[in-house]
């Protein structure tokens, strides 16, 4: 059985992440179809509108056989760490080919980029370190060494794109560990990646999705971008604790856990860097919306996707230590599996290179503890009067 793997965060899973998995399996001839999904909070440094065994239950009801943990480290890490996450457990489980929605829609501007990139690696390093002291952010600063790399070099990638840059660096993390995984790679259709919802488009940006619900829409009226199965999984998400994750909903904590710590101590936490401690903190006191607050500590210096990471940290205690601590995801975390996702674990034990977990009993590393405690906190700060769903959920199984 040939599989193909791709990387989502479905949240919530729409009509385009339906395009993107038929297309993924389609275009790479697979018989199965294996995603690495983020779990409860996500790589732009928040809450996941849904949790993850909604959001599996939405990916395996819509063409998804397999769908396995990135763990929170990744998860939540700027996007070469991200990717690099989530590759390593696509090669572990076996995937022949990985596929990736873009901007660009061919391959061949990717893999000529990291080429080029290889061959001028030091320059580039230099020019992204030049780049972040003249003070500007990081991506900028790497959009900047990579025009400067690649100034008059035909055929490359746009990677000012945010689903291009992305894709480059899942090419980049399958090259760094040898995978013999192909990269495939299909063009994104629809709204761009933080559009808002617009009229007669049936596609909308999972972000579009998301804005338009808390800014008054009903599940109901976003019903045309998304999958019945997702409506459906959504509106028992809604009945189960009468709101989806946001960092509104989970400010309250957030502050408490800001004006608990003192700058002091926010200094410790993962990504909190350069005196913006002082910053957090201050507007952790003054300000009683999470809008209002976040509006106080931008600055062109800090994206507010690096501040919401910095957040998510402090919130979840996950320190600059435990951070540098790892090295490699260490094992696969099962969510959920079809028919034919059981009969590929089956099939392909043997050769599977991390050990398959589908109990939290057995998550009993460093990792594995970190997710457990960050699940919790979700759990938490969504209201839920029990925190031990992390150990009380099966794996799903959508026959």
């Amino acid at each position: 059985m040939k599989a193909a793997g791709i990387v989502v965060e479905y949240n919530p899973f729409h009509n385009g992440h339906l395009h993107h998995a038929r297309s993924a399996k389609e275009s790479s001839g697979a018989d199965i179809l294996i995603a690495v999904m983020s779990g409860q909070f996500l790589q732009r440094g928040e809450p996941a509108f849904a949790d993850k065994w909604k959001r599996t239950e939405m990916a395996l009801a819509s063409g998804v056989d397999l769908v396995i943990e990135l763990p929170y480290v990744y998860a939540t890490a700027q996007a070469s760490d991200f990717a690099r996450g989530a590759i390593t457990l696509l090669d572990a489980i076996g995937c022949e080919s990985f596929c990736f929605g873009s901007e660009q829609g061919n391959i061949d501007p990717f893999l000529k980029s990291r080429q080029l990139l290889n061959s001028k690696n030091l320059l580039y390093q230099q020019e992204i370190h030049d780049a972040i002291q003249s003070g500007i952010s990081y991506p900028k600063a790497l959009n900047k060494a990579y025009q400067t790399v690649t100034d008059g070099e035909e055929g490359v990638a746009d990677l000012s794109k945010p689903n291009n840059i992305l894709g480059y660096h899942y090419i980049e993390a399958a090259d760094r560990i040898s995978s013999s995984m192909r990269p495939l790679t299909i063009q994104r259709i629809g709204a761009n990646y933080h559009e808002p919802i617009t009229e007669g488009m049936s596609i909308a940006s999972a972000t579009g999705i998301r804005n338009a619900f808390f800014e008054g829409g009903s599940i109901k009226e976003l019903a045309k971008y998304l999958p019945a199965p997702s409506l459906q999984a959504l509106q028992s998400f809604a009945g189960e604790y009468g709101h989806f994750g946001s960092w509104e909903t989970f400010y309250p904590m957030l502050r408490y856990t800001i004006l608990k710590d003192r700058p002091a101590n926010l200094r410790r936490f993962a990504e909190v860097t350069e005196g913006i401690e002082n910053l957090i903190y201050e507007a952790a006191r003054k300000e009683q919306d999470f809008e209002s607050f976040l509006a106080l500590v931008k600055s062109k210096r800090f994206t507010r996707t690096r501040i919401q990471r910095m957040l998510t940290h402090i919130y979840t205690g996950f320190t600059w230590e435990q951070l540098k601590s790892f090295n490699q995801p260490s094992y696969l975390r099962l969510l959920g599996m079809t028919k034919a996702g059981r009969h590929y674990l089956h099939a392909q034990k043997k050769n599977i290179t991390l050990p398959m977990i589908s109990r939290a009993a057995d998550l009993t590393d460093d990792l594995g503890k970190l997710d457990i405690h960050a699940s919790s906190l979700y759990m938490l700060g969504m209201g839920a009067g029990n925190l031990k769903k992390e150990f009380t959920t099966p794996p799903i199984y959508f026959g």
